[in-house]
């Protein structure tokens, strides 16, 4: 009867998930159904995440919400701009709608641990970092990092050591993140062993800090492409959003994601992408707190965390993706020598699987400008001789095979500090 009664329970609360290519000639339809929605942003957050993860991309949206059921239909496309026909894929997206609606059970991989990191940016900082990890023998499985405005935020799934490697490990990269007479309430440093965390998802949590967008946003945010206006519903008590930036992937989850962090719940949302150049999206919403769109101040902090939320995932600058086997202190190396170029590191994403490595980085120069080539063939060469590594920039080329070493054309005390780690300083006094 128990059994019965569970499965009468899960079947009600599971989301109804359709896919239909007939529908549209060129998108892929995507309908998303509950009628008992006990976690209705959860489960489209969660939803928009899988698209995202799977690099498919929404371009038209319409979500409805009525307090107990929703719908919420989607046009999809897949990265080369077709529909979705790959069965693989289907079947991973109508696995994660399942595991929506079942009860969160952490994956602990015992040997794994993740470590999210947060404080100010500043050139050289992921090479500071890497340094320490090294230096105590702690290997990166996978690693994210994001800067934006100034701050900097990292997720990182690194091998297990005993507690007291761990704790040493912890108060090392804090005092990195301090750096010299940094902000100690700024930088963050936490340790936790469940390894099943969605990086992205964690990132735009790291990065959210509530008032902080009040400040400096105000000068910054309306020069930008993206334009967010909020306004006031009194007939129906909605808060209304509507937002207007460049088109590019993801970016209804990152949407998503700044208006879950300021506690909003999507009761009706349009989503219209305009021929792959900009998108239009517009919410319907209301606080969870019950709390209105009264002041200006919090009309302000909506605009500026949905535009921050927005322009964190727009790296400026050169991507340069390295492909190498995995080894010790891979990843100290490879942000050594764009340190030591003068190139600051704006993203990364790292990844090991099978003894290889593929790490792409977005770098910049220290002010933020675009890089010449010639730096970018400079710090690509040295990577190279590090062990055998196939280098890629973002526009597909492969730096070529260059003969004889080549010296840095970066910092003036690069040769010095090539060796040594900056972390051993208390407190950090190196910013090259």
């Amino acid at each position: 009867m128990d059994d019965w009664y569970a499965k009468l329970v899960r079947r009600m609360t599971t989301p109804s998930f359709v896919i239909d290519n007939n529908a549209c000639p060129d998108a892929t339809v995507m309908k998303l159904l509950c009628v008992e929605a006990t976690n209705k942003q959860g489960i489209l957050l969660g939803f928009v995440q899988a698209l995202a993860d799977l690099d498919l991309v929404v371009v038209k949206a319409n979500m409805s919400f009525d307090g107990e059921w929703f719908m919420d239909v989607l046009h999809v496309k897949d990265g080369d701009g077709n529909k979705v026909l790959d069965r693989a894929t289907i079947l991973k997206l109508e696995e994660g709608v399942a595991a929506l609606s079942a009860c969160p059970v952490p994956a602990i991989e015992p040997r794994l641990w993740r470590l999210e990191l947060v404080g100010s940016d500043r050139p050289g900082l992921l090479s500071d970092l890497s340094a320490v990890l090294r230096d105590l023998q702690v290997d990166v499985v996978n690693a994210e990092v994001w800067t934006h405005d100034g701050s900097a935020a990292a997720v990182i799934l690194v091998t297990a050591a005993e507690p007291v490697k761990l704790a040493a490990l912890r108060d090392l990269l804090c005092n990195v993140l301090r750096g010299d007479g940094g902000d100690p309430v700024t930088a963050r440093v936490a340790l936790a062993a469940d390894s099943a965390a969605h990086p992205a998802r964690r990132l735009h949590q790291l990065m959210f800090s509530g008032e902080k967008y009040l400040a400096a946003a105000a000068e910054k945010y309306p020069a930008a492409p993206v334009h967010v206006a909020v306004s006031y519903c009194p007939e129906k008590d909605y808060t209304m959003v509507t937002v207007r930036s460049p088109d590019r992937p993801k970016l209804l989850f990152d949407t998503l994601c700044a208006l879950a962090d300021l506690g909003y719940l999507v009761f009706h949302g349009t989503v219209v992408a305009r021929g792959g150049s900009d998108a239009w999206q517009e919410y319907y919403m209301r606080h969870e707190m019950g709390r209105g769109m009264w002041t200006a101040e919090e009309r302000r902090r909506v605009e500026c965390a949905v535009a921050a939320a927005i322009g964190r995932r727009v790296a400026d600058g050169a991507a340069v993706e390295v492909r190498a086997e995995d080894r010790a202190g891979l990843l100290c190396d490879i942000t050594r020598v764009f340190r030591e170029n003068g190139l600051a590191i704006r993203r990364a994403q790292i990844s090991t699987a099978a003894g290889r490595a593929v790490d792409t980085f977005h770098v910049s120069d220290l002010s933020g400008g675009h890089v010449d080539r010639n730096s970018i063939d400079v710090a690509c060469r040295q990577i190279r001789h590090l062990g055998k590594a196939l280098v890629r920039v973002k526009d597909g080329s492969v730096d070529p095979a260059l003969k004889g070493p080549t010296e840095s054309t970066g910092f003036l005390l690069g040769s010095l500090l090539r060796a040594c780690s900056l972390h051993s300083f208390r407190p950090i006094r190196s910013y090259s």
